[in-house]
């Protein structure tokens, strides 16, 4: 379909809540999303694309046609929406994690039921469980829950193997109460597996309960040994909880959230309490496109972390609120979970320090996972799709004009090579062309002239040309050095480094005038201020080593018997005007002759008419 089809079909949806796929001439599914009012989404993506992200760009270029479903409620299409997701797999969507990595705990449907894993819910009249975290963490948490309910784990199957041998190794090892002996009734065994699905579906505290007062009626019948018996596996239980980390997040009655976007991963943390004690904590890596913002990333893992899930907590902490609002995820969830589950952003107090505390771990996590070459390339990454550049940039050269008055002026010509400074490619200029007014567009004129014509004579000290020419300075700036570019048939872009009031690079900006954000993209904004800092560093460095040499010359040219050889010989020795001032005349003396030495000292003492 055409851009103009799509614009219209668009058009024609009603306005209702519902679910969109978008799809690429191929007919895969390249993007699912949700909407409270179809017609307003969808007719976005095909409207003026000014305003969209890179990303969405890209997406909306690809697709070929797309379908919707309709639904009676946001609910529905939250739901509906994560499922799509999971089974389609869209490029363009946040991905947490595939089903693969979701576990589901089966218990078989037979007179003595089993538990199993499996990745996938089927119906087949058997329960299930979860989805919990890893495949390894979630079999430790199910051999765990069997062994505190002492329930078998073997590979025996009942009834047919009751009876056929002596109990197995569990059995003496106090691992399992051996019902494959006869004596152990089915009744029993089905209500310890009732047990056990309590605390798969987060209802531990019900239990051991429940547990509790049938241990205090075995012993004020006097039964101690069946007392003991619960007393033990009410211990099992309860340490079981705290220490199994799936468990400890079905138990928990608060989730704590921290996200953290890094360069090259992402990482979301979710630390599990119970009653004010840390139960537990998961972390996930993913991959997010650039331009999605922390409250569409925050919106699509929630949505898919929670939603599968039979059992939610009471009260979910966010780290700031997620794309729509909090009431709805929060609406959504509770007919989910069957009880009140609160979403908020916590502002102040001890749940605030949870926040914090949660956004760390995010953030430790990512950083821990994240390589230095991946770093690199995430952020020449996103320079690169900020300034529209057809690759992220190897090479960039940024200039800056320093001068006093109308007096040494100079500029300073850095380089770096992706995000680390080329320092044996750096170049100073004195400016040549100008008398005692200063003029920093006719300087920059003068230094891009000089560095391009050198380039054009084929020295190899200004070869290659660089991906981007960054500027000291705005608009004009600018406009300026794109002039001689393109008086010299080169095609580097050119863009100023505006300054904000604390002389920090806030922007940069194009000669046309279009300003370009850094200051929401970290690792863009530290590399651009390095760059603009070394730049100045270098022009200032210059500028006083020449300023000094001036300084020198000016008051040493006029005392008899100093000439250009004993100048550069003090300056090489003092190092400064100051210090030839304040030295005596016998460390003078070392350096020129002692009659040469009495006259400098004489000139700067006042002494002899000097």
């Amino acid at each position: 379909m055409t851009k103009d089809e799509l614009k219209e079909k668009a058009n024609d949806l009603p306005l209702l809540p519902g679910v969109y796929l978008m799809m690429d001439k191929t007919g895969k599914v390249i993007y699912v999303g949700k909407a409270k009012k179809l017609k307003n989404r969808v007719s976005q993506y095909f409207q003026d694309s000014a305003s969209h992200t890179s990303k969405t760009r890209q997406m909306v270029a690809q697709i070929d046609h797309f379908d919707t479903i309709f639904v009676s409620s946001e609910f529905e299409a939250l739901v509906l929406e994560n499922s799509l997701i999971k089974r389609h797999m869209p490029r363009y969507n946040i991905l947490l994690k595939d089903d693969k990595g979701y576990p589901f705990v089966r218990l078989s449907k037979e007179e003595y039921p089993r538990f199993s894993m499996t990745h996938k819910w089927a119906n087949d009249n058997a329960k299930y469980f979860g989805p919990f975290g890893g495949r390894y963490e979630t079999r430790q948490a199910l051999d765990a829950v069997c062994a505190a309910l002492r329930l078998p784990t073997c590979s025996r199957r009942f009834p047919r193997d009751i009876g056929a041998e002596r109990p197995c190794l569990n059995f003496h090892m106090g691992r399992c109460d051996g019902f494959c002996r006869k004596e152990m009734s089915a009744e029993e065994y089905n209500r310890r597996i009732r047990q056990a699905c309590q605390m798969l579906e987060g209802k531990a505290k019900d239990l051991l309960r429940e547990m509790t007062a049938e241990m205090e009626a075995e012993a004020e019948a006097l039964r101690f040994e069946q007392a003991a018996a619960l007393r033990d596996r009410i211990n099992a239980i309860s340490a079981l909880s705290k220490k199994q980390t799936v468990i400890a997040g079905l138990c928990a009655d608060t989730d704590i959230w921290g996200l953290y976007r890094g360069a090259g991963k992402c990482c979301c943390a979710i630390l599990h309490m119970e009653e004010g004690n840390l139960a537990g904590r998961e972390t996930q890596l993913f991959s997010a496109p650039m331009e999605e913002s922390q409250e569409e990333m925050l919106s699509a893992l929630t949505a898919q972390y929670y939603l599968p899930r039979a059992v939610l907590p009471h009260e979910i902490l966010l780290p700031f609120a997620a794309e729509g609002d909090c009431e709805s995820l929060s609406e959504a969830l509770t007919r989910r979970a069957g009880h009140k589950v609160w979403v908020h952003v916590p502002q102040r107090g001890e749940k605030a320090d949870l926040r914090a505390m949660a956004q760390r771990n995010a953030l430790e996590e990512a950083e821990r996972a994240t390589t230095n070459e991946e770093r690199t390339a995430h952020t020449l990454e996103l320079l690169q799709k900020m300034l529209d550049l057809p690759a992220p940039p190897g090479r960039m050269e940024s200039f800056d004009i320093s001068n006093t008055g109308g007096s040494d002026i100079v500029a300073s010509m850095v380089v770096y090579s992706g995000v680390k400074p080329l320092k044996n490619a750096y170049r100073r200029f004195r400016i040549k062309s100008l008398g005692e007014h200063p003029d920093d567009y006719a300087s920059m004129r003068e230094v891009l002239t000089r560095r391009l014509q050198r380039a054009a004579d084929g020295d190899e000290k200004f070869l290659p040309l660089p991906d981007v020419f960054l500027i000291d300075g705005g608009q004009t700036h600018a406009q300026t050095a794109l002039s001689v570019v393109i008086a010299f048939g080169a095609r580097v872009p050119v863009f100023g480094m505006v300054k904000d009031d604390r002389h920090r690079t806030r922007a940069l900006v194009t000669p046309e005038g279009r300003e370009i954000g850094i200051v929401g993209n970290p690792a863009v904004f530290a590399l651009i201020g390095r760059i603009q800092e070394e730049t100045h560093r270098f022009a200032i460095t210059y500028h006083h080593e020449s300023h000094s040499k001036n300084a020198l010359r000016s008051a040493l040219d006029a005392i008899p018997g100093i000439g250009p050889k004993r100048r550069e010989a003090l300056r090489k020795r003092f190092g400064s005007l100051k210090a030839i001032r304040e030295a005596s005349e016998s460390d003078l003396a070392a350096v020129v002759p002692p009659a040469a030495a009495h006259a400098v000292w004489s000139a700067f003492h006042n002494e002899n008419g000097g």
